[in-house]
């Protein structure tokens, strides 16, 4: 049986990260947390081959780039890396975001993330928490 998949949240609020980590691991991931893109980075660099997903807030207020840059350069260097990009007030445009990239506004909710990744990772990559959750229904 395959080792947990890995995914990392780049977010520098800090309630806003350790949300979207718990969405994560609430879909099977073990999430690894970093405040900023080249926090982010590192933790990819030193895991090669077990990050799956990026998750990253577009401004961040520390580190040398912002979000999109981030999910570019993620795209260019591990492609098998699924990207979930998430903003509250910056829309992407053209050429912001790699094209296998997905862009959700904030807040966001456990379902549209959980919605996001069903659709994004293949069958064979997806944990078997995320395959047993309902796809968006409504209460």
């Amino acid at each position: 049986m395959m080792d947990k998949l890995h995914a990392v949240v780049a977010e520098d609020d800090m309630i806003i990260r350790l949300d979207a980590a718990q969405i994560l691991e609430d879909a099977g991931f073990k999430a690894l947390q970093a405040r900023d893109a080249d926090a982010a980075l590192a933790l990819i660099a030193e895991r090669e081959g077990q990050i799956h997903v990026l998750f990253t807030d577009v401004q961040m207020a520390a580190g040398s780039m912002n979000g999109f840059q981030l999910a570019l350069k993620v795209a260019q260097s591990w492609s098998h890396i699924r990207i979930v990009v998430a903003s509250g007030n910056m829309k992407p445009k053209a050429g912001d975001l790699p094209d296998q990239a997905r862009f959700i506004n904030k807040p966001f909710s456990a379902q549209l993330v959980h919605s996001v990744l069903k659709e994004m990772l293949p069958e064979e990559e997806m944990p078997m928490q995320l395959k047993q959750k309902p796809v968006a229904s409504s209460p």
